[in-house]
């Protein structure tokens, strides 16, 4: 590992481009199930993906972090609050509480794992949210076997401090408090850190 410079930035339009291929043309989130039937040719999924993210940006602001090493895009998160995201109505554990952002995905690309750019990481995400009047953080867990989709795993999600407050057998439901006292800092970043220092978002089959 390099000791390249490292920096995280917002995700934007003109850095788009630097999500993990996989992930850039991934529209499991940002169009829900209109996506199951007849998934798109890649150039479509990009535009749409493009196209949410811009609408995003205008109408609530930034929704998510880019983490570089130098010139490498490294780690990045995304997240926004489920009327910005039609695939938090799809689940059965849905709705998403209102005072909450939904935590889509987190990841840190393997060979930059445990070398300080998840905690980066962590600081931005929670230092975007708090001051916004954010109180929580939510997502959608997987149990392994019994779900599908571009989901983390439910038994993770608990292990770094997230609350199941919606249980089911596939598709659990879980939440991270953004505390307004002191302790939220070290508990908050160190939950998310422990997320995005683990390949947790994983682009599978999209749940039905």
């Amino acid at each position: 590992m390099s000791v390249s410079r490292r920096v995280v930035v917002p995700l934007t339009l003109d850095n788009l481009e630097d999500l993990p291929a996989d992930c850039r043309s991934c529209l499991f989130w940002e169009l829900g199930p209109l996506i199951d039937r007849q998934p798109m040719p890649s150039d479509e999924a990009k535009l749409a993906k493009e196209a949410w993210l811009s609408a995003t940006l205008l109408d609530w602001g930034s929704c998510g972090k880019l983490a570089y090493a130098g010139s490498e895009p490294v780690g990045y998160a995304l997240f926004a609050p489920p009327g910005f995201v039609p695939r938090s109505m799809s689940f059965p554990t849905s709705p998403v509480s209102g005072d909450a952002v939904l935590l889509l995905n987190a990841h840190v690309v393997p060979h930059w794992r445990n070398g300080g750019i998840g905690r980066m990481l962590a600081q931005s995400v929670a230092a975007e949210l708090v001051p916004r009047g954010v109180k929580a953080v939510e997502a959608f867990g997987s149990t392994g076997p019994l779900s599908r989709g571009c989901l983390m795993p439910a038994d993770y999600l608990r292990s770094v401090g997230f609350k199941t407050v919606r249980p089911h057998p596939a598709y659990p439901r879980l939440r991270m408090e953004l505390r307004s006292t002191v302790s939220w800092r070290y508990d908050v970043e160190y939950a998310l850190e422990r997320i995005f220092g683990t390949n947790v978002g994983k682009s599978l089959t999209p749940a039905r």
